[in-house]
């Protein structure tokens, strides 16, 4: 059952007031939902309200709220994805994707091999924040992801920093993420970047650029897959590899 943002302050003495336009329109118009049914909300400090609906007029929902508890849906460390934007449908794909599996933020990266051109990037930032935002919905998230303005990894490295930073990249890296956390094991509350190419790759030149920076190069493995492909396996890796080192 999809989720819905509120503001605590929408909460008093066990009753909730949905009047904003977009949750009003989802759950009365879209959802056809009515007096009697469930509703799941979550607030600003990751409190989840599980509420019956008690009335909707034409202006406003309200809901009594049944129980309330801290929600468990988000990673305990902020995972990043630095990823050079594919075309159309694929780049939805990867957006939602890393929203479902946790991601704090994406960082569109402007590579050599970058399938689009960095104005039309900028046009599409908040497209992608809206999926990440209807995404959150879905899959119960705690917290929306956010969709950063386009950059150049070298940008993004200069103006950030993170406790690790992992680059994907195939044919050149031989050492695998459970090699790369058996040297330096992701803690609680670290800040960690994934970095992962376009179609075509990272060029020699950023190649370069990694090795000067000392940045992880690893491999998923023999196979070569698809960029959207290689970020849904590249997240899930690390945070099954995370969950392991962290028992």
């Amino acid at each position: 059952m999809p989720h819905f943002f509120i503001n605590s302050d929408q909460v008093k003495d066990d009753i909730v007031e949905i009047s904003d336009k977009e949750n009003y329109n989802h759950i009365a118009r879209s959802l056809r939902s009515r007096a009697g049914e469930s509703l799941l909300l979550l607030d600003e400090n990751k409190i989840q309200y599980e509420t019956i609906i008690t009335e909707i007029s034409g202006s406003k929902i309200i809901a009594k709220v049944e129980s309330f508890y801290p929600s468990k849906r988000f990673l305990d460390f902020e995972l990043y994805l630095a990823q050079s934007p594919l075309r159309s449908d694929a780049q939805s794909f990867v957006i939602e994707k890393a929203t479902e599996l946790g991601v704090s933020g994406v960082y569109p990266v402007i590579t050599d091999n970058c399938a689009v051109a960095r104005q039309i990037v900028e046009k599409k930032v908040q497209k992608w924040q809206k999926i990440m935002y209807e995404s959150s919905k879905q899959c119960e998230r705690a917290v929306v992801p956010m969709c950063f303005e386009p950059c150049t990894i070298n940008e993004l490295l200069e103006k950030n920093s993170f406790d690790k930073v992992i680059v994907f990249c195939e044919r050149i890296a031989d050492k695998t993420i459970r090699d790369s956390f058996r040297g330096k094991p992701i803690n609680k509350d670290d800040k960690v970047l994934v970095i992962i190419g376009p179609e075509g790759g990272f060029s020699q030149k950023e190649f370069e650029f990694f090795k000067e920076r000392g940045l992880e190069m690893l491999t998923l493995g023999e196979l070569i897959l698809r960029a959207e492909t290689a970020v849904t396996v590249g997240l899930g890796n690390v945070i099954y590899e995370y969950s392991n080192f962290n028992r």
